[in-house]
């Protein structure tokens, strides 16, 4: 269970991304830190939620717009840093009684890490993720 009693702003839930940042793997932090923007926002614009097909912003929890890791090549880091964008107000309507904020939060960035390492939605539902 969540151990917050309110939905939580955008600050709190600002802290709920860096602890799940900070809980990566070690052996996955190059990958998951180097040359990365981490917004978080309350929901995705209109144009963004259209790039990721979806019609709803409401329907989209996180969005990775960059260069994936199996695609980098020796110039990746002299381009401006990919963006990982969490959205606050779709994860948390997408809470179920009980379910905990944090873990529905860690979730989603495992998921837009999983997108930066190389992983499509069909691999990942291969891999169960889903």
């Amino acid at each position: 269970m969540s151990t917050y009693d309110h939905q939580p702003d955008l600050e709190e839930f600002e802290a709920l991304v860096e602890e799940a940042l900070a809980g990566f793997p070690e052996e996955f932090q190059k990958l998951a830190f180097d040359n990365v923007a981490i917004v978080v926002e309350d929901i995705a614009s209109a144009a963004d939620a259209a790039r990721a097909g979806v019609r709803d912003p409401m329907q989209l929890m996180g969005m990775y717009t960059g260069v994936p890791y199996t695609q980098w090549g020796r110039d990746h880091f002299a381009h401006a840093p990919d963006v990982i964008r969490i959205y606050r107000l779709p994860i948390l309507a997408e809470l179920r009684e009980g379910e905990d904020v944090r873990e529905k939060v860690r979730g989603v960035v495992r998921h837009e890490l999983a997108h930066r390492a190389g992983l499509d939605d069909d691999r990942l539902r291969e891999l169960g993720a889903y």
